[in-house]
């Protein structure tokens, strides 16, 4: 494997500057300021760069967050990979938590990270063109983490559906459940969650996340199930005729006479 000694010393100083820009304005983003207010200047005085040489290293400064997302993805690769390990019975639904419980520590670390990303989401009209992230940032970014030099840094939609295929394969979820449905479930919990609560109570991300997903777990077996079939862990106990109420006849009253 190539070493960072081996790489040319511009490759790895472009690579150590994007990093130095990502870490200050993950630094700026505490909750307390939004990316418009923080200032280019400010970012490049963290970075020990010049204003001007700003944008030879990213277009704009929203494309910061598209590379968080193109590192955190990088990260949660190598997360999902390393527990499942290969094995065949490593548990796809584990891996998922994984991604979520990750993320909302993250959030917790960079309270406004994620309310930035979703706000920039909203207003993207396609795709951001991404460049590919370069073996020296790979090695600087994670130095003890071998396994992400050749993982793709893909995000929820690279993520998630195979992991749901891999549990309904495993019997973790039911062969019914649909897998287009289950990842717009996941992902609505996946950016709802730190949207109401990241800038109120960044640590109440993570076990509302783990809260979330048992339900929704519980509810795709649920609707999964069909008629005379039980859900794992329920039992379906018909009425019997004397559970059910009936209701008396009603009774006329007969017109009273009048003298």
């Amino acid at each position: 494997m190539t070493t960072l000694a081996e790489i040319p010393l511009r490759q790895r100083k472009q690579a150590q500057t994007r990093l130095a820009l990502l870490d200050a304005v993950l630094a700026r983003l505490d909750g307390k300021r939004t990316l418009e207010d923080i200032p280019v200047k400010e970012l490049c005085d963290a970075a020990s760069i010049s204003q001007a040489s700003f944008f030879n290293y990213f277009p704009s400064k929203t494309d910061l967050l598209v590379y968080f997302v193109q590192m955190w993805s990088l990260d949660l690769a190598g997360r999902v990979h390393t527990g499942l390990g290969g094995a065949a019975g490593a548990s796809a639904r584990e891996a998922i938590e994984t991604i979520f419980v990750s993320t909302a520590r993250e959030a917790r670390q960079h309270p406004g990270v994620m309310a930035e990303i979703i706000a920039h989401q909203a207003r993207m009209m396609a795709p951001p063109v991404t460049a590919e992230i370069s073996l020296a940032e790979r090695l600087l970014a994670f130095p003890d983490r071998p396994e992400l030099v050749d993982l793709p840094a893909v995000g929820l939609d690279g993520l998630l559906p195979p992991l749901l295929a891999r549990a309904v394969a495993q019997g973790e979820l039911p062969a019914s459940v649909d897998p287009q449905a289950a990842f717009l479930g996941l992902t609505a919990i996946f950016f709802g969650v730190p949207l109401v609560l990241a800038r109120r109570d960044p640590a109440l991300v993570e076990p509302l996340y783990r809260q979330q997903l048992a339900i929704y777990w519980a509810g795709l077996g649920a609707t999964s199930a069909r008629p005379g079939t039980t859900t794992p862990g329920t039992t379906h106990q018909p009425r019997t005729t004397q559970q059910r109420t009936t209701r008396k006849p009603r009774t006329t009253r007969k017109p009273r006479r009048t003298p």
